[in-house]
């Protein structure tokens, strides 16, 4: 029912593509996951991310904890069911929302305690209970708990997270009920610290995990730290099976951790921009609000075919945007995070492409030169 497998290499490099089979389906790797959180890509139809290319997503076990709850999940259909989405689902475990949206009231060693950032309400999660939760939700891949801790951060304290996410990680294995019909990712801390990191990666390793992610990044660390750290953590991780870098991040970030042998990503940052009017193209950013774009009548970006860009201007698309503040369209946010979807599973296209044909160092340079800051000005 599961399985994963390296098909192709590119020169010397780490890049690699391969086929991930899982109970919904076959995934090629590298493959960028859209981010789900509640049960849904924000405004995006199921049938909108196949067009989109989208292979798999991902879904939040901390806000699904909160809001409906699993036991509603479940009733109705588990996540497949419940979202309208028959292909493959990941969910996180939640420890990284713990950590970064809750007011946190105890951090135990079988457990954390926080008030959620819905009501207030105390609410305890750990690695048995949110790998219960996990299980009754049923995706296809699930995480172990960890601990995940913002940077900079003292070396002792990281330690102690590491340490107690590798307990956790024993304690999510032992708890996980349905193992021939969900795989579980374990996941590797220790922040920039490579030592730690190491540290952290053997003994994880040592449980035999199906997969294993690279967590702790982009939560306040520089670029070069962060890619540093992900090639440094991707050489240690095992060769036949499938990584994972959590949470990451721009154009660049991406084809860099490609390069590094990653396998698997996920990030807000495609439907997050285009709900602000931000559309990513293969010249840099353009923000729709600027004044420029008012009479334009070409699309966000030539090489694109995705439904926005063969059907609108960038002048409507920022004629929607300009009236938010009187009497707000749902349609722009809708049709941008649609283009940026499409950008992100084109570029993974273009990179599965590239090592297949063994050309993938040439192809990566013009997108590591990419700046996701630099606008269209």
């Amino acid at each position: 029912m599961f399985s994963f497998a390296v098909t192709n290499k590119s020169g010397e490099n780490a890049a690699r593509c391969g086929i991930m089979q899982t109970p919904h389906g076959p995934v090629e790797t590298p493959v960028f996951m859209p981010v789900g959180t509640r049960g849904t890509v924000k405004g995006i139809l199921p049938s909108q991310l196949q067009e989109a290319g989208a292979q798999m997503i991902l879904a939040n076990t901390y806000h699904l904890l909160l809001r409906p709850g699993p036991e509603v999940v479940e009733q109705l259909g588990g996540l497949h069911g419940f979202m309208g989405w028959k292909g493959p689902i990941l969910t996180d475990s939640g420890g990284f929302q713990v950590f970064s949206l809750s007011s946190l009231c105890r951090l135990g060693e079988d457990e954390v305690e926080f008030a959620s950032h819905i009501d207030g309400a105390k609410v305890k999660l750990g690695p048995k209970s949110a790998t219960q939760t996990q299980n009754r939700l049923g995706a296809d891949i699930i995480m172990a708990f960890d601990e995940c801790v913002s940077l900079p951060c003292p070396k002792e304290k990281m330690a102690q997270a590491v340490e107690r996410t590798l307990r956790w990680a024993e304690q999510s294995l032992a708890a996980h009920e349905r193992p021939q019909s969900q795989w579980m990712f374990g996941i590797v801390q220790g922040g920039t610290d490579l030592e730690l990191r190491e540290y952290c990666t053997k003994k994880l390793i040592e449980l035999d995990f199906p997969g294993y992610a690279i967590g702790g990044l982009s939560v306040g660390e520089t670029h070069e730290k962060m890619l540093e750290t992900t090639s440094f953590t991707a050489s240690l991780l095992p060769e036949e099976k499938p990584r994972y870098l959590m949470g990451v991040g721009t154009p660049r970030d991406l084809v860099a951790a490609m390069a590094a042998g990653v396998d698997m990503f996920d990030c807000v940052l495609p439907t997050r921009n285009g709900r602000h009017g931000t559309a990513f193209t293969h010249d840099g950013k353009l923000k729709l609000r600027n004044e420029q774009y008012k009479l334009q009548t070409g699309p966000l970006d030539k090489q694109c075919n995705c439904y926005t860009c063969r059907n609108f201007s960038r002048g409507y698309l920022r004629h929607l945007f300009m009236m938010e503040n009187s009497n707000p369209e749902m349609l722009g946010p809708i049709l941008v995070s649609l283009h940026n979807l499409t950008f992100y599973q084109s570029l993974m296209q273009q990179g599965r492409r590239a090592i297949r044909e063994n050309r993938f160092e040439t192809w990566a340079q013009d997108w590591l030169n990419y700046d996701a800051n630099k606008n269209t000005d």
